[in-house]
């Protein structure tokens, strides 16, 4: 291994407001080189990425946006920890990126005032700049710089502007925070290009910026207060624990909730509290009330930095902002193109995802016919045709359509337009019992459930958190789009209304989200008049300003994705497929199996051999022998360990309009409710009714699903009710293991995961049951 790649990488933090463009930033800095994981012991997301440049490797976190570091959250208490080096994972943090909206910067630098007092190497990026000038905002950057003491780098993260200067910033910053140590990166790093497009090497790369020493500005009595505590709470802690750095026990004294003491001293006795609050009375008699002392002092040092460095114009200058939100926000026109967003979302994710999906199913074809005419009949084959190929391929086909569906949420979400979206919600959450903050978690679990039950970490009021938490899964996840995709293309037709505008197939689709939804609502509204009863909170939300997205931070989203997705596909989907196939071959007993139905079929063989190619009795013996084999099939599967269970448990799902093989389909998806389409693909490619005359249009899984027949008769298994029974059972269950693992983790108890499971199951049969019978009725 060379030196260089021996070197130990600089540590940057990510840190900012919410809708400051730190995720654009973060992309920017370092593209593809990103992951995402837990912090330990914590259910808060931890983004980290790595980038190369100026022969230093630099390994950058993205820390959870936040208004300040006051925690009161485990997003905010583990921003705080990354900062001042604490936690399992710990590491010495050598400079530090504050980004900074340039159109609001009075309430932007409140943060930075905090951040300036951990006398960490910090850098400045002020985003954001051709939003503040459209307002009529200006900037003195170079006062700005001076008055802070750091670096301030001008940008446009979304464009890519001033990335040159920033990661040449980035150099000067770390080689003085590194305390010289070489941390050299393996590879070609070229020049970069600063914020006018030029190609250059910032002069500041060889001129290492010092740490400025930064007083707080709180007051002396303040400051008193907490050096008279740092050695009582420090000998009160627990025996042995590090001591607690002096910007900590700040906190703890301005922390009036508790939180932060249930955090940092779970162990000690009352004295702790009786000194905290010993102080705090101190401090009121003084003139010093906490915690409004921070807020009245920083915003005082707020003032004095700004003072002519930033000017605004005496009257608000109306903005493509405001023009736009008087429509997109408005009662009835917002919540109209809302709708209309929605509906072209999910028309797009059938229309446009089409060729991308045949093109994909014809690649699994041609894969699994090279592996049939390469291999011998046998258990290997069959394991890799119906077991590896049919199940995970037959979930690969979706990706396309979860592309499209992320492709839309990560472009929404980055021009700004979610925030709109969570606050023409408010209205209805309330309606609901719950805050409009309840809307971020809920729509994050449009993705997967996972982050969505710890978005809801941002809400205060306990019973509205859990509420939300039992209700996210009910969201349609990405991870059911593949049922509905297979189901809507294989039983709903293709009818098109107001000339080509509306598809039946994504009102379909888009009336399987609305159902979740709506679900999720009249749930929560329950729950809120009953087990968790309470009053609404205010909801107070920050309107971010209307930006193009970013190209390449949308992209790295979709991939994110996307790569999720198919890591799903390659372990948990491609081991429930291999039991599945297992539990539906073995014991495949052939003498048992064959031997009713072996004599008639070698006469058959016999016939034809005996009969020239032309002879036309020779279709009759061929459909003749057809019937046999299909029959040899389904008992091979009755005689399997998947069948004898799943036709044991049969009549639970008679009710459904379900046979054996759709219920033991739906119960092996329990891990993960992708799992189905590849446990269906396993079981229904053993049954080879599949006509060579088959409509086109359809998969292979399609066709077969089309086909099946009841065992012992002719009638179709699948129809318009029963597949519609089976999605909105998908829509309603709680078929996922991690998504009951983590509410276990958020809520420290297994009543809150017991309690979903037990509710969603019972919701799912009841919907599915319903929605078979009154089909079936209308079906006549």
């Amino acid at each position: 291994m060379t030196p260089a790649l021996q070197r130990t990488a600089a540590h940057v933090a990510l840190i900012g407001n919410p809708n400051t463009g730190k995720s654009t930033l973060f992309t920017a800095l370092v593209g593809i080189h990103q992951r995402v994981g837990n912090y330990p012991g914590v259910t808060v997301e931890k983004r980290t990425g790595e980038a190369c440049f100026g022969g230093v490797r630099f390994e950058v976190v993205d820390l959870p946006g936040l208004y300040s570091l006051l925690p009161r959250s485990r997003d905010e208490m583990v921003a705080v920890d990354v900062l001042l080096g604490r936690g399992a994972d710990a590491k010495p943090v050598d400079a530090v990126v504050l980004i900074v909206d340039a159109g609001n910067l009075r309430r932007n630098l409140y943060l930075v005032s905090q951040v300036l007092e951990l006398q960490l190497p910090t850098i400045v990026a002020l985003n954001m700049l051709d939003v503040a000038s459209d307002r009529g905002v200006s900037v003195d950057v170079e006062g700005l710089q001076e008055r802070l003491g750091v670096p301030v780098i001008p940008m446009q993260a979304n464009r890519s502007i001033g990335i040159g200067d920033l990661k040449a910033a980035l150099l000067a910053v770390s080689g003085e925070g590194m305390g010289g140590r070489g941390r050299g990166c393996h590879g070609h790093c070229g020049r970069e290009r600063g914020r006018h497009g030029r190609g250059h090497e910032s002069a500041i790369v060889d001129a290492p910026v010092e740490v400025v020493s930064h007083r707080s500005p709180l007051p002396e009595d303040f400051e008193a207060e907490v050096t008279r505590l740092e050695p009582i709470i420090n000998g009160l802690g627990k025996p042995g624990a590090a001591p607690l750095p002096r910007f900590l026990v700040q906190r703890l004294l301005l922390d009036t909730s508790g939180y932060l003491q249930r955090v940092l001293l779970p162990d000690a006795d009352g004295e702790v509290g009786q000194e905290l609050q010993l102080s705090r009375t101190r401090l009121a008699e003084a003139g010093h009330p906490v915690p409004g002392v921070e807020t009245k002092a920083r915003y005082a040092w707020v003032d004095d930095v700004l003072e002519g460095i930033a000017t605004e114009p005496a009257s608000h200058r109306t903005t493509v902002t405001d023009r736009l939100d008087r429509v997109l926000t408005h009662r009835v026109w917002g919540t109209a193109i809302f709708a209309v967003v929605m509906a072209v979302v999910f028309q797009a994710v059938f229309v446009w995802a089409d060729p991308f999906m045949r093109l994909i199913e014809s690649g699994m074809g041609a894969m699994g016919t090279f592996v049939e005419a390469h291999l011998t009949d046998g258990a290997l084959r069959s394991l890799l045709v119906d077991g590896v190929i049919g199940g995970v391929g037959g979930v690969l086909e979706f990706l396309p359509q979860i592309a499209i569906l992320f492709l839309f949420i990560a472009v929404l979400e980055d021009c700004g337009y979610i925030a709109r979206a969570a606050y023409l919600m408010d209205r209805l959450m309330v309606r609901a019992g719950l805050s409009g903050k309840a809307f971020i978690p809920m729509l994050s679990s449009f993705a997967c459930a996972i982050p969505g039950i710890m978005a809801a970490r941002v809400i205060e009021d306990e019973r509205d958190r859990l509420t939300t938490i039992v209700v996210a899964p009910l969201m349609t996840c990405s991870a059911r789009l593949p049922i509905y995709a297979l189901l809507i293309a294989a039983f709903i037709p293709a009818k098109t209304y107001l000339g080509g505008l509306v598809n039946l197939q994504g009102v379909t689709l888009l009336g399987m989200y609305a159902l979740g939804i709506s679900a999720a609502v009249l749930v929560a509204l329950v729950l809120k008049r009953t087990l968790l009863r309470g009053t609404t909170p205010p909801f107070l939300l920050e309107l971010p300003s209307y930006k193009w997205p970013s190209p390449r931070t949308v992209f790295h989203r979709v991939v994110e994705r996307l790569a999720a997705f198919v890591r799903c596909a390659g372990t948990i989907i491609l081991a429930v497929s291999i039991v599945v196939w297992a539990a539906l071959y073995y014991p495949h007993n052939a003498q048992v199996v064959e031997a009713p139905y072996r004599a008639q079929l070698e006469q058959i063989r016999a016939q034809l051999d005996s009969l020239p190619e032309d002879d036309a009795r020779r279709a009759s013996l061929v459909e003749d022998q057809s019937r046999i084999e299909r029959q040899i099939s389904g008992a091979y599967q009755r005689q399997s360990y998947l069948g004898r269970f799943g036709r044991a448990i049969e009549p639970v799902f008679w009710p459904l309009g379900w046979d054996w093989r759709i219920g033991s389909a739906v119960i092996a998806s329990f891990p993960a409710r992708e799992v189905v389409v590849a446990t269906m693909g396993v079981i229904f490619d053993l049954d080879k009714e599949i006509n060579s005359g088959a409509e086109q249009g359809f998969s292979q899984l399609d066709q077969k699903l089309r086909n099946a027949k009841w065992e012992g008769s002719d009638r179709k298994l699948m129809n318009v009710p029963v597949a519609m029974s089976i999605m909105v059972f998908f829509t309603l269950c709680a078929q996922c293991a991690a998504t009951l693992a983590v509410i276990r983790r958020e809520t420290n108890s297994w009543r809150w995961p017991a309690f979903t499971f037990g509710y969603m199951t019972v919701l799912a049969y009841v919907g599915a049951m319903i929605t078979y019978q009154v089909g079936m009725l209308i079906q006549g």
